[in-house]
C-alpha cells in the first residue's frame, strides 16, 4: 500500500513538476518578471462585473488573439452540421490554448509554459462569458459594428435556444466566468510553483549540468 502511494505520489509531483533542467538566471528572471505581468494584467478580469465584462472584453488585446480562433473556429467546424458550426467558435478559442498546454507540458516537458497556457485558456472562458450572458438580450456589440438584436440573433442565443436553455443564460454565463476565473487563479499558482522550484534548482545546482527537478 504504501509503495502504491508512494508511486501515485511521485507520479502528481511528476505532472506538476517535470525532471527540466532550469534555465539560466536572466530566463527565471524574464520568467519571474512575465508572471508578475499576467497577474497584474489579469486581476481585472477577476473583479469586474458581467456588466463591466460585457462593456470592456472588447477592447482587451487578448481578444483579438481569442477571435481569431473563434472565427477559425465556425470554417472548421462547419463541417459537422449547424450546431457544431455555430459551437466551433467559442469551442476552438477554447481548445486552442489547453492544446498548446498538451504540447508545452508533454512535448516541451515546460510545466510553466504550460501553466500559462492553462491561464489563457482561463482568460478564453471568461471572454465566453459575456457572449453567453447576452444570449436573451442580445446587447452586446459583435464583430459586423451592430448588436445581436439587429442581426437577429448570435451564436449563443442560437446554441441555447436549441438546447432549450436559453432561459438559464445567465446561470449558465456565470459558472462558465467562475471556471475560467479559477482556471486563470490556479495556473498562475502553479507557475508560481515551478519558478520557486526553478530558482531553488538553479541555487542548489548551480552551474553543473545535468537534469534538475523543476
Amino acid at each position: 500500500m504504501n509503495e502504491f502511494w508512494g508511486n501515485v505520489s511521485w507520479r502528481v509531483a511528476d505532472f506538476f513538476f517535470p525532471e527540466r533542467q532550469p534555465g539560466p538566471w536572466w530566463a527565471l528572471a524574464g520568467r519571474a518578471l512575465l508572471l508578475g505581468f499576467i497577474g497584474a494584467y489579469g486581476w481585472q478580469f477577476h473583479r469586474m462585473t458581467m456588466m463591466q465584462l460585457s462593456d470592456t472584453m472588447g477592447e482587451s488585446p487578448l481578444h483579438s488573439v481569442h477571435l481569431v480562433f473563434h472565427e477559425a473556429g465556425h470554417v472548421i467546424f462547419s463541417w459537422f452540421g449547424d450546431f457544431m458550426h455555430v459551437l466551433g467558435g467559442s469551442l476552438l478559442q477554447v481548445l486552442m490554448p489547453f492544446i498548446w498546454f498538451v504540447a508545452a507540458r508533454f512535448w516541451g516537458k515546460d510545466a510553466f509554459a504550460g501553466a500559462l497556457c492553462l491561464w489563457l485558456m482561463g482568460h478564453s472562458l471568461v471572454d465566453v462569458a459575456p457572449y453567453i450572458n447576452d444570449a436573451r438580450s442580445l446587447q452586446l456589440m459583435l464583430l459586423g459594428g451592430g448588436t445581436g438584436r439587429e442581426v437577429e440573433g448570435h451564436d449563443w442565443e442560437y446554441l441555447l435556444t436549441a438546447m432549450n436553455v436559453l432561459h438559464k443564460d445567465v446561470f449558465i454565463a456565470r459558472w462558465v466566468l467562475s471556471a475560467g476565473r479559477w482556471v486563470m487563479a490556479l495556473s498562475l499558482v502553479w507557475a508560481a510553483a515551478v519558478l520557486v522550484a526553478q530558482f531553488r534548482a538553479r541555487l542548489d545546482g548551480g552551474d553543473q549540468e545535468g537534469p534538475l527537478a523543476a
